[in-house]
């Protein structure tokens, strides 16, 4: 790497120096390709400068000017030249957190900060959920950072790195299959939705697979402890719950125009895979939710009064219609306690109640009933379909209202409501009883 480089010859023997870097100033403009070459040789060369004297590298760069010049053949244009070949290098790329992402038409290079942005912008155009969002975006966060520690800070990213962070995960942070396949999702979406880079067999081969697993079902009368542990609105979120099969999220976002209680169906909209279904709404809490309803519908008037009581609206709806946001029919059913700042358009708005303030209800609820069986909000929606085939309604029906695509997820509850009374005696038993 001594003297000058003078002819054709000569760059073309560094044309493949630091092709990362080569890359990163063509592709933002800081020169054009045919010399990129002679900008990564002034690099490269200022590398083996601060390697032979001392101190860090962005404070070097006057002295290494300053050896430069004392070379006779170093032009005063070569001399500028490699000024600004160093600056962009210790100014713009290194402190850039470029990343190269391999491609098989050509690298697709952008910073850390620039590409999670382009996949907020991405997640909010096909309108996912907020908690999507936050989900994606952190694990896209953590497939970089694992990138930055197990890889050299300059090399490319590939799609087969895909594999290498879930083996990660698996081995050496051992999550479950689930979560596994949640961060799969995630990077899988940064690789063809936002990078458009084709991920080939490992994007259809790549999943943990989770094994069949019986879920936790409550007895009729565990039902009947559990909300008799509870009151005032938790008991009639944990009753819904049971009585309608909803998911969670589905029951924090129901609508006031979503409860027909003339013909006794709640209707949920955009629920799982963003699909509309009906499902029933129990005659026993009718008087309950209109009595709810009345006390929001009174919230909802002050809110109003005061300038308030707008709404989050889906799919762009408040552009369409721009005073819908504040009609009756969208408010939630069950709005939160407090006005709050929605994070995505910066509007103050009341908000559905959190997932939290329903969970945390359902484990206390649980802890006070004296039950022992690990509980969750989601074991109510087990239960609802368990009972459901006890009482002889057909699989099929359950499905419809569960929301399931296929069959054979709901089949699931076949196993857990087998009448173990037909099952076959216990050895032990039998040992006993001949005595």
């Amino acid at each position: 790497m001594k003297g000058i480089m003078k002819n054709s010859e000569e760059i073309a023997e560094y044309s493949l120096l630091l092709p990362e870097f080569q890359q990163f100033i063509v592709s933002r403009g800081f020169v054009p390709q045919s010399k990129a070459p002679y900008f990564a040789w002034w690099v490269k060369r200022f590398e083996a400068f601060c390697a032979d004297a001392q101190g860090e590298q962005n404070t070097r760069l006057n002295d290494f000017l300053g050896y430069l010049s004392s070379e006779k053949s170093t032009a005063s244009w070569q001399m500028e030249q490699a000024r600004q070949a160093v600056s962009i290098f210790l100014e713009h790329y290194l402190d850039s957190e470029v990343i190269v992402f391999k491609n098989t038409i050509e690298p697709v290079i952008g910073k850390k900060d620039e590409i999670i942005n382009r996949a907020r912008e991405l997640i909010r155009v096909k309108h996912y959920a907020y908690s999507t969002e936050r989900t994606y975006l952190s694990w896209i966060g953590k497939f970089f950072e694992y990138m930055t520690i197990s890889r050299h800070k300059n090399k490319q990213i590939e799609v087969e790195d895909i594999k290498d962070f879930l083996t990660y995960l698996a081995v050496k942070r051992t999550v479950s299959s689930s979560t596994q396949n949640q961060a799969f999702n995630a990077v899988l979406f940064l690789f063809r939705d936002v990078l458009k880079i084709e991920t080939g067999s490992v994007g259809k081969a790549v999943r943990a697979k989770r094994g069949l697993r019986m879920p936790v079902v409550l007895s009729i009368e565990e039902v009947k402890r559990l909300f008799e542990a509870l009151e005032g609105r938790n008991r009639l979120l944990l009753q819904l719950l049971y009585g309608t099969g909803m998911r969670l999220m589905e029951l924090v976002r129901l609508r006031v125009q979503d409860v027909d209680f003339e013909s006794n169906k709640i209707f949920i909209r955009a629920g799982k895979g963003d699909k509309d279904r009906v499902t029933v709404l129990p005659i026993f809490i009718k008087d309950t939710l209109a009595g709810h309803l009345e006390q929001l519908k009174k919230i909802y008037d002050k809110d109003i009064s005061l300038g308030y009581g707008e709404v989050y609206l889906p799919n762009a709806l408040d552009r369409k219609y721009p005073n819908a946001a504040k009609e009756w029919r969208w408010q939630y059913v069950f709005g939160a306690n407090n006005l709050s700042v929605d994070p995505r358009g910066g509007k103050v708005r009341r908000h559905h109640i959190g997932e939290k303030v329903v969970q945390s209800a359902m484990r206390n609820a649980v802890r006070k009933a004296g039950i022992i069986k690990h509980a969750t909000v989601h074991t109510l929606r087990h239960s609802f379909a368990t009972h459901l085939l006890q009482k002889g309604v057909n699989i099929r029906e359950i499905q419809e209202l569960l929301g399931h695509k296929n069959v054979e997820t709901t089949m699931i509850y076949t196993h857990v409501m087998r009448n173990m009374s037909n099952a076959p005696q216990s050895p032990l038993d039998e040992l006993y009883c001949r005595d």
